[in-house]
């Protein structure tokens, strides 16, 4: 299949910053000229005809806590969530990772853009640039005075989750949690209300994917922009603590949100288990309901590429064309499949920025 027979996916989270700086003697040039670890390098998003997406900040915690990935193999899970982390060296790992972003781009030659606006992803996919999207999993990094907010979105950063599933001071995250709902504790803080009022400001969007329930109808109550999950799947499917009840999808849909749907198996499929052997068809399963409950304008595509266990069936991000095939039997028709593919991120984003 040529490139310009791809249909092009523009996708709501990616981990390859974090996979990047573990360790990586060349990190920018294994990404542009291509590693094949992980789920993600240029070559590969060229051949699977990845136009750009959300690349994330996330400070991971130090030491040696629970084996996640084999607890979440199990029937039934709680993983116990790491302690608050510090802000200094928060800061310093929130600041290598955006700073490997922007060298990736300075290195890339034109190939890789940070874009600001939804202006810059739209003429990136014309030209074939490489779209990224400065996103912040989880603020620890962020001090209560906003400055190193600033600082960040003077250097591109458009998008920010408060939390990752952890606490800090913003507010509480969802933990891995199998089977439950996401009313698990506290919401936000009131510094964490005070940073949605700052992101509003900036027209920084808000991403809800590792709120809990508290926290999501928080947002809701202050935000003035679209509300936007940008991994996360239908909770009436998989009864998984990260995944979103139906009036959550209601709230969404009534602000003229998004949600990008999760390939992690563990929040696809019905028995909240971590298995790459896991169906395609349950993942549009997914997409089914999130069009019913959202909106056909407001589903896309989150897929939590190396940073989570995704269905063998796509294996990387050069698999996704077998998605789209997939998704293409079911019935969407290629209008539909323009918009869960890419179109709806750019308009939300559009929509969010006001640009």
């Amino acid at each position: 299949m040529s490139r310009s027979d791809l249909m092009p996916v523009f996708d709501g989270h990616n981990d390859v910053l974090l996979r990047l700086i573990r360790g990586k003697a060349h990190p920018e040039r294994d990404f542009l000229e291509g590693d094949n670890l992980g789920h993600l390098d240029l070559p590969r998003m060229r051949q699977g005809g990845f136009v750009g997406g959300f690349f994330a900040v996330y400070v991971s915690s130090q030491g040696t806590g629970p084996d996640i990935d084999d607890m979440m193999a199990k029937p039934q899970y709680d993983i116990p969530l790491p302690s608050e982390l510090e802000l200094a060296p928060s800061q310093q790992v929130t600041i290598h990772m955006a700073a490997l972003l922007l060298r990736i781009e300075r290195a890339s030659k034109g190939e890789v853009k940070v874009c600001r606006t939804a202006a810059d992803i739209r003429n990136c996919i014309k030209t074939g640039t490489l779209a990224t999207i400065l996103h912040i999993e989880g603020a620890e990094g962020i001090d209560p005075d906003f400055h190193l907010l600033d600082v960040l979105y003077g250097s591109g950063l458009r998008s920010i989750g408060p939390v990752w599933s952890r606490s800090n001071i913003f507010g509480h995250g969802v933990p891995f949690r199998y089977p439950s709902g996401p009313d698990t504790g506290p919401g936000l803080t009131d510094l964490g209300r005070e940073l949605i009022r700052a992101c509003n400001q900036r027209k920084i969007m808000i991403d809800l994917s590792h709120l809990n329930e508290k926290g999501f109808w928080d947002v809701a109550r202050i935000s003035d922009a679209p509300l936007v999950a940008t991994h996360s799947n239908a909770h009436v499917i998989s009864p998984h603590s990260r995944n979103l009840l139906d009036k959550q999808l209601a709230a969404i849909r009534e602000s003229k949100g998004m949600v990008g749907v999760n390939f992690a198996t563990s929040f696809i499929r019905s028995d909240g288990r971590r298995n790459e052997h896991t169906p395609l068809e349950e993942m549009i399963r997914h997409m089914d309901h999130l069009i019913e409950h959202v909106g056909v304008d407001g589903v896309g595509l989150g897929s939590d590429f190396d940073g989570a266990t995704i269905p063998a069936e796509i294996g990387d991000v050069a698999g996704l064309p077998r998605l789209v095939d997939a998704m293409r039997r079911h019935g969407y028709d290629e209008a539909t499949l323009r918009k869960l593919c890419y179109e709806n991120w750019v308009n939300v984003l559009e929509r969010t920025w006001g640009q």
